[in-house]
């Protein structure tokens, strides 16, 4: 793993993938918190259990299928759409913009692109609250996937045919370490985006700066 971000490997790169939370914002401004909240009332409803289990199952599942959703998908036969419609239902108050984050995407050579386990509209709303509303060439949310949640291979597969991006010539921003080993695995560049580095193959570069780590790209 290369700890600066030297602009020979990048070179190459025709695309620009970001996954949106703790990756377009920093992890403190907690948006995902909400987010859990919730999810936790929507399984205690749905599947009239307490809030403790719905908690541990909220987590189980993410950590088994990817996503809370797609546990419930697979184990309850949930409809996606209006869980994904509420869980995504909160403030964004506390979202600010960063022009500089603006310029530095805006910079980029090539197409730029987000790709989050949430929904595009939800993104859109991110997105906004950052002032980077304008400055990508698409968004795809888990709806774009079928509601298959990266880090399955299959999800990345069917966006990026979507999108009709090569992934030899694409390069991948994430926080989640698993989310970057079915790019790896595709050709693509991958940079960890979180506080620690984590030592894995899959992850080419990390930076606990977004802004400082494409500032030496650009």
């Amino acid at each position: 793993m290369t700890m600066r971000a030297p602009k020979d490997d990048f070179s190459h790169i025709t695309t620009w993938v970001f996954d949106l939370d703790n990756t377009l914002y920093d992890p403190s401004v907690r948006l995902f918190d909400q987010i859990e909240v919730r999810m936790t009332e929507y399984v205690v409803r749905t599947l009239n259990v307490s809030k403790k289990e719905a908690d541990r199952l909220r987590s189980e599942y993410w950590a088994e299928y990817g996503t809370t959703l797609a546990g419930l998908m697979r184990v309850h036969d949930i409809d996606p759409d209006p869980y994904l419609e509420e869980v995504h239902d909160i403030s964004f108050d506390e979202l600010t913009h960063d022009a500089e984050l603006r310029q530095l995407i805006t910079t980029l050579p090539g197409r730029r692109i987000v790709y989050t386990n949430g929904t595009a509209p939800y993104a859109e709303n991110v997105l906004k609250g950052r002032g980077l509303d304008d400055v990508f060439d698409a968004i795809y949310g888990i709806e774009h996937a079928d509601y298959l949640p990266k880090p399955e291979q299959a999800a990345f597969e069917q966006v990026f045919a979507k999108d009709g991006l090569k992934p030899a010539q694409a390069a991948m921003f994430e926080d989640t370490h698993r989310n970057l080993i079915a790019p790896h695995e595709m050709g693509m560049r991958t940079v960890y985006v979180a506080p620690d580095p984590y030592d894995a193959d899959h992850i080419h570069h990390h930076t606990g700066d977004l802004n400082r780590f494409l500032r030496a790209l650009v």
